[in-house]
């Protein structure tokens, strides 16, 4: 399993590139996410990660690429 710290570099990496290369601070991720920033730069750094992370990550796993495409745009939307 991979560690909650590089999923949260790779997610954090992959934003960016939807942003165009924008580099997007610390800060600005958290403020995005509804955290503090000390909060998600201890999840940046694996001194800390979210609990959930690599369970929803791993239910994730069990699911077809187009299934996880359709749950993620029913959470943006706010769907249950």
């Amino acid at each position: 399993m991979v560690e909650s710290k590089k999923i949260v570099n790779l997610l954090h990496s992959s934003i960016e590139a939807s942003f165009l290369g924008k580099r997007i601070s610390h800060k600005e991720m958290a403020d995005m996410l509804g955290i503090s920033m000390r909060t998600y730069q201890e999840w940046r750094l694996g001194n800390n990660s979210p609990i959930a992370i690599k369970t929803i990550f791993k239910m994730l796993g069990f699911l077809e690429e187009d299934e996880i495409l359709r749950l993620i745009k029913k959470i943006k939307k706010g769907q249950p």
